[in-house]
């Protein structure tokens, strides 16, 4: 009788790993360009920016880094979100056609920067990310709009766009496995989530001034710790938060923050911040979403 259940349990667990073997491996990549290797200032960031173009290449070249390194870890499945300025930055044309890969293209979403993320995926990776706000030294460092908020905090801590993100991921029950961008922001994130995996393709000098690695020399790096943090994925956590979440979103503009004011479920604390009480993270990712991108003119 003994022998008969080893002989099931040897059979069940052989079943388990057959099945773990055949199911897709998908992973998650949200792209941003403030991180990229090469890019520093707003030459690179915008189609007015005379190496826009450029950086619109070195952008792609660092997202296929990441997905070659996923791929040698048993990835076979991917999500891309295009994710800055307009959302419509990496060349399209120049990924891989052998495996099944969806790219998220422009704006507003739901969840931001991480648009066609669920429960079905491995593990997420960050790919050309930068500073928050708050940072003295971080290259282009900011925490979604530059050019309208100072602040943003989830329960009392002040957040990057990583550390975000990764709370959106963590509603799923996905961890963050890798960062690249500048030094900066490679460690903060690594001390908000722990022992990920990071790719610092460039030093931070300035808000306007980096030490950069070469494109190709980037690219290696990133393809390496790809590798490593896919491989490595079963280890990370992801970055839960306490529920309710609290909110607080500081504008540089006094006007925002009184017409927000105006609604029941927002509470305007100063002259420049709003909090709001949000039931998870996806609630979070909308409010933000909404407050950075709603204009009473929009058409269509």
């Amino acid at each position: 009788m003994r022998s008969s259940l080893r002989i099931a349990a040897v059979l069940l667990a052989a079943a388990s790993a057959i099945a773990d073997a055949q199911r897709p491996l998908k992973v998650y990549i949200s792209a941003d360009m403030e991180g990229i290797t090469g890019v520093a200032s707003a030459d690179q960031l915008g189609p007015t920016g005379f190496e826009y173009n450029q950086a619109r290449q070195w952008m792609t070249a660092d997202v296929l880094a990441a997905i070659q390194g996923a791929r040698a870890a048993g990835a076979t499945e991917f999500v891309i979100s295009d994710s800055h300025g307009n959302g419509q930055s990496l060349l399209i044309d120049r990924f891989p056609t052998d495996i099944p890969i969806t790219i998220v293209r422009s704006f507003p979403r739901p969840l931001g920067m991480m648009e066609g993320l669920d429960s079905t995926f491995a593990a997420a990776i960050f790919v050309g990310y930068h500073a928050s706000t708050s940072s003295l030294t971080g290259v282009r460092a900011h925490t979604i709009s530059s050019a309208l908020l100072t602040r943003i905090s989830i329960n009392g801590t002040s957040m990057s766009e990583a550390g975000i993100n990764a709370a959106i991921a963590a509603q799923f029950g996905v961890p963050v496995v890798l960062i690249t961008g500048d030094d900066q922001i490679v460690a903060e994130t690594k001390q908000r989530l722990g022992s990920i995996e990071g790719a610092a393709v460039k030093r931070a000098i300035g808000f306007h001034s980096t030490a950069t690695m070469t494109p190709e020399a980037g690219q290696a790096l990133i393809r390496q710790r790809a590798q490593v943090a896919v491989g490595r994925r079963t280890e990370m956590r992801p970055y839960t938060m306490t529920k309710p979440i609290t909110l607080e979103i500081s504008f540089k503009n006094y006007r925002p923050v009184e017409l927000l004011g105006f609604l029941s479920n927002v509470q305007r604390i100063d002259s420049h911040t709003i909090r709001y009480a949000a039931k998870d993270m996806i609630d979070v990712s909308k409010f933000i979403e909404f407050v950075t991108s709603y204009d009473p003119s929009l058409t269509p």
